[in-house]
Formats: C-alpha cells, sequence, structure tokens
C-alpha cells in the first residue's frame, strides 16, 4: 500500500475554485467514507481549511487511485471534474510525506509560518479517527506531521515569518497602520464562534477594541466566547452575545466586522453593509462602480475588420476590461474556434502579447498566435478555457475614509464581494489575503524548515519501510522456533532417558544456534529495508524462506491492532 494526496489550494487554484469546491463538515464525513468504500484505498483523511481541500489515502494503484480520488473530490465539492482537474496536484508516497510535513510547518501556507495549521490537521486527524477512516499509515503519517511542525516552530524563527491569517488580515484592513493604534477605541462585530472567529476576537481584544459582540448560529457558543474575553487576564475589552437575527443592527454600531462561518451562502449582503454605512453617516454608501468613467475604448487593431474573426466584434468592442486579442476573448471556446481566432489575431498586435512580453521576452503576432494556440491544446483536455479576468479596479477611483472595516476569512466568502465597491467600506478577503500575501517577504529561517522538513521526511521514510519488512522478519523468526520445538520432541522420543537437566541444555543450545545463524541476516535486512528502494527485500526474504504469505499478513494485522490500542485517544 501506498501514501497518496490528491487536493488543490491557493498556490493551484484562483480563490472563485476554492470558494466552490469547499467542502461542508457533512460533505468531509461523507468524503471520507465513500473514499474507504472505494476500491483502491483502505485508509483516507480530509485536510480542508480556507484555502485548501486536500484528499489523502493509502492506496494499492497509483493510477486507479489518482482518477478515484479526483472523482469524490469532484463529486463532493459540487465541481465538475472537467472543469477541477486543471487545478488538482497529485503527490506520492515521500512526495506525499513531504508535502504534509511542510504544510504542518507553515511553508505552504498562505501567510508563511503561521501555527493555525497545527491544529487543522490535528483537527482532520481526530475526524478520521472518528469515523475510523485512518489506520496505521495516516494515523502515523499526521502525528508525525503534528511533531515535526512543533519542531519546526520551536527550533526556528519560522514565526516571523508570517504571522496568523487573522493578524495579517487586520494588518490589511489597517492599511499600514500600526495595529494596536488602529484598533485602540474601536467597536468590534465577531460573526461566528469557531477556532477562527475566536481567534479574531482574542486578537483584537489584545489590540485593545473597546468592545466585542459575538454573533452566532449557536447561543450559547457565542455566550460562551464572550464569557472566555471578558473574563481573560488584564484584560479591558467588553464582549457580549447576539443571536444571528441581531446581526443587521449591530453593524450600524461596529467600526470593525469580522465573519468566518460555515454557511454555504452569504452572511452579509451588499445592500446589507449599504444600509449600515447609511446607518452610521446618515448618507447612503455609493457604489464607485457607477460613478467610475466609463472604460476607455480598446486601441484599434492592425487586422482592421472583422472578416474571418469568430468574435461578434460589434458585441464585444464596448465590453470593459475585454480586449478581442486577449484571454477574456477565448474563455469558452472549443479548440477549432481558438485555431480560427489565433489565426486572425496572427495578422495584428493584440493586447495579450503586449502584456506577456516582459516574462516571454518575445513580440509580434507569433507569440500571439503561439498563446492562443496553447490555450486551443488546453481546451483538449479542460473542456473550455477557464475565465481568469478580474472585475475593473476601483481603487484608483477616490474613496472616502472607511466608515466600516470588514475582514472575511470564510470559504466559501461570507460578504459579498460587491462590498468592495461600495463607497465608504474597506473589504478585505481571502482572495485580496492571497495577493498581498504573494508580494510578503519569508524568512531566512525557512531554509533551516526545510532542511528540517527533508530531514524528517526521510526518517520516516527509513521507519515505514523499516516497519514493512517486520511482519516478514518476525514470521521467519515464528517459523524457526516451530522447527526448533519439533526437532526438541523428536529428540525426546528417540532419548527417552535424559533428564530434565540434559534437555534444557540441548534445548538451550539448539536456540542458540538458530538465534545466532538469523541474527545478522535479520539485522541486516532491516537496514537494507530501510534504505530507499529497499522494500523488495521483504519480498526476497519470503521467497528464499518459503514463508507462508497469510503467516505474514497474519502478523501484520496483529501489529496493527496492538498499535491502534495502544494509541492514545
Amino acid at each position: 500500500m501506498s501514501l497518496l494526496v490528491v487536493g488543490l489550494s491557493h498556490r493551484s487554484a484562483p480563490v472563485s475554485v476554492l470558494e466552490r469546491a469547499a467542502l461542508s463538515a457533512d460533505a468531509q464525513v461523507k468524503l471520507l467514507q465513500d473514499t474507504v468504500a472505494a476500491d483502491p484505498a483502505t485508509e483516507a483523511a480530509v485536510l480542508a481549511t480556507c484555502n485548501r481541500i486536500e484528499l489523502y489515502a493509502d492506496v494499492d494503484k497509483f493510477h486507479a487511485g489518482v482518477a478515484e480520488l479526483s472523482t469524490l473530490l469532484a463529486q463532493h465539492s459540487g465541481v465538475g471534474l472537467e472543469e477541477l482537474t486543471p487545478f488538482l496536484y497529485v503527490h506520492y508516497e515521500d512526495r506525499a510525506v513531504h508535502h504534509l510535513f511542510s504544510v504542518a510547518c507553515g511553508l505552504d501556507s498562505m501567510v508563511v509560518g503561521e501555527g493555525q495549521i497545527l491544529g487543522q490537521i490535528k483537527d482532520a486527524l481526530a475526524r478520521a479517527q472518528e469515523l475510523h477512516t485512518a489506520g496505521r499509515l495516516l494515523n502515523d503519517l499526521f502525528q508525525q506531521a503534528l511533531r515535526v511542525g512543533k519542531r519546526a516552530h520551536s527550533e526556528t524563527g519560522i514565526d516571523r515569518a508570517g504571522q496568523s491569517l487573522v493578524t495579517f488580515g487586520l494588518e490589511q484592513l489597517a492599511a499600514g497602520a500600526d495595529v494596536p493604534g488602529w484598533a485602540k477605541g474601536r467597536t468590534a462585530l465577531v460573526i461566528g464562534a469557531g477556532s477562527m472567529s475566536s481567534l479574531a476576537a482574542a486578537t483584537l481584544a489584545r489590540a485593545g477594541v473597546t468592545e466585542i459582540v459575538v454573533a452566532n448560529r449557536t447561543f450559547e457558543r457565542a455566550e460562551r466566547l464572550a464569557q472566555i474575553l471578558t473574563e481573560a487576564e488584564g484584560g479591558t475589552t467588553t464582549a457580549r452575545a447576539v443571536r444571528m437575527d441581531a446581526v443587521a443592527a449591530e453593524l450600524t454600531r461596529a467600526d470593525v466586522v469580522v465573519s468566518c462561518t460555515g454557511a454555504t451562502g452569504l452572511v452579509l449582503t451588499a445592500d446589507a453593509v449599504a444600509e449600515a454605512v447609511a446607518g452610521r453617516t446618515g448618507e447612503k454608501a455609493a457604489d464607485l462602480a457607477d460613478s467610475a468613467a466609463a472604460p476607455a475604448a480598446l486601441p484599434p487593431t492592425s487586422v482592421g475588420s472583422d472578416e474571418n474573426c469568430p468574435l461578434d466584434l460589434a458585441a464585444v468592442q464596448g465590453t470593459p476590461g475585454f480586449s478581442v486579442h486577449g484571454e477574456a476573448a477565448v474563455a469558452g471556446m472549443d479548440a477549432a474556434t481558438l485555431e480560427q481566432h489565433a489565426a486572425w489575431v496572427g495578422e495584428g498586435t493584440s493586447l495579450l502579447e503586449q502584456g506577456r512580453e516582459h516574462d516571454a521576452g518575445r513580440s509580434g503576432p507569433e507569440a500571439d498566435t503561439e498563446l492562443i494556440a496553447a490555450l486551443a491544446q488546453a481546451v483538449a483536455t479542460a473542456g473550455r478555457v477557464p475565465e481568469y479576468r478580474r472585475p475593473e479596479p476601483v481603487a484608483e477611483i477616490p474613496r472616502p475614509a472607511p466608515a466600516v472595516f470588514l475582514l472575511d476569512l470564510a470559504m466559501p466568502r461570507d460578504i459579498d464581494a460587491a462590498v468592495h465597491r461600495l463607497a465608504g467600506v474597506r473589504l478585505v478577503d481571502i482572495e485580496s489575503l492571497a495577493d498581498a500575501s504573494a508580494d510578503a517577504p519569508m524568512a531566512s529561517d525557512v531554509d533551516q524548515v526545510r532542511r528540517i522538513v527533508s530531514d524528517e521526511v526521510a526518517a520516516f521514510g527509513a521507519a515505514l519501510r523499516a516497519a514493512h519488512i517486520t511482519p516478514t522478519v518476525v514470521a521467519l523468526r515464528t517459523m524457526a522456533a516451530d522447527v526448533v520445538a519439533a526437532e526438541i520432541a523428536r529428540l525426546d522420543g528417540r532419548l527417552p532417558g535424559l533428564d530434565d537437566r540434559q534437555r534444557g541444555e540441548i534445548r538451550q543450545t539448539v536456540h542458540r544456534v538458530v538465534d545466532k545463524l538469523l541474527h545478522a541476516p535479520t539485522v541486516r535486512v532491516k537496514q537494507l529495508a530501510a534504505e530507499p528502494g529497499g522494500t523488495g527485500y521483504a519480498d526476497a526474504l519470503r521467497t528464499l524462506f518459503d514463508l507462508d504469505p497469510e503467516t505474514v499478513a497474519a502478523v501484520s494485522r496483529a501489529v496493527d491492532n496492538t498499535d491502534e490500542k495502544d494509541r492514545p485517544a
């Protein structure tokens, strides 16, 4: 059996896809159950956070495992397999171990070095254990990942390289200002009472907000969090709990709003936020998109006409942010239409070419034609070209000072993205955090953490390979013990006159001879099995000594049962 992980994260997929693929708690449970019920997998665990969805499994066939896990992810996420496939990544055996250890250390996080991922990994393991989908491999893997993550944070300064997503988000809300100075004296509304919302509330309390209002679907959890905040040692922040139906009223009082719930729909609409701003300022929050100047006309092309162009030029030329030569133009086309478009674009200079010539080091019609032809090839596997075009930015339009600051840490989002366009509001969400973190500097400690990960992966692989041969060695020694017992019994029948002392000496002598003969080869085979590619030594040992495969399997099951019984809950 071998470890396989199939997943997608902020590194492989746009936030819009991650948002649609987000798994609810019930969906995660069903995904785990369906994975272990599938043919190639015997163990499964799901690691689902606000910026990653990963399915880990112990499989006996690589290609069948990839196909099955990808299909299950698509089914339970609600995103079609053809659309999801281009954003998936696959790690196998040692690479899968390396990936999880890197994730545990915060190297793969949106904010490098953040420590929240350790709690999320612990939750993923607990869920798999509760559902009995985690066996010996995944239990050992996830527990070791937690140890590696803790080691990285204790032995290096990786914590200096990054912060929690909450802290990073508040820094983005403060727009470069000192967070305690920015937050002091403000009133905060925290929607949700889970781990992320609790961290946000505690961080705001430490930053010096005057009051925190906690809203949650389960009122008792909101009350418990409010009580913890109120009783915090040395705290000066007051806290109270409200029900979810009071959120609209509390919005008009809150300076800062943090939302992180498990809701599948929007918690705060743009209209609700606009009404809250109006309640604070007495004026309706204007939509900056409505007041923005009309988009400039696209530059003329050297083609000069729509002859042989597969697009309706009259219909698209006036579309904001749309170029007949760009990726927006080819989104959704099939391969044949893309080829026709590439041939047409090849006669002129395009915006797509201009935007990429710095990276590609090329210019001219040939570059455009090749780029769109490459997109056509992608269509052959993905089925269509996804639309990556972002809405027209409104940051360049003069904005009034924010009256309300909103931080959306949920996936899928809690706050309508249209809030970005409202005057008097600053919204920071997962998508804007991803953009900001891409430029964040990494500490020198990251290299040290990477070395720790590499060492731990090698040690885990060696231990795994050595454990793989243990049942074979135990079966060999069991067979040797049976042979000794049979020979001693035969000797008793042939020499009945031996007294007990003589029989004991003979028995000890025979056992010592067998132990000495087996000692060197069994020790050496364990050493060899721990090396990369050493798993074949177990097969060689079984063949050389003609060991019964069922005996080896029985020993392996007994070892697994013992480990499970001794493993802490």
